[in-house]
């Protein structure tokens, strides 16, 4: 029996579009992230959304940082 695969071609012209738009998904998480601080009272749960919210903004950098690459 014979295969066929191919693979798929690596077609990367929308990647820079596809990183700014992850890039403002993030920021709007980040931004409803400390809304929700507000109506938080628990120490670790603010603590938690702090953290979380410190790994996206250094994921925004590293997407800008692709976006760079890309162009």
């Amino acid at each position: 029996m014979e295969y066929n695969n191919k693979p798929n071609p690596d077609d990367r012209s929308d990647n820079a579009e596809k990183l700014q738009a992850m890039i403002q998904n993030t920021q709007d998480n980040i931004q409803k992230a400390e809304q929700s601080l507000a109506f938080t009272d628990s120490e670790q749960q603010r603590q938690q959304i702090e953290a979380k919210n410190e790994r996206r903004r250094e994921s925004v950098e590293s997407f800008r940082a692709e976006i760079q690459d890309e162009t």
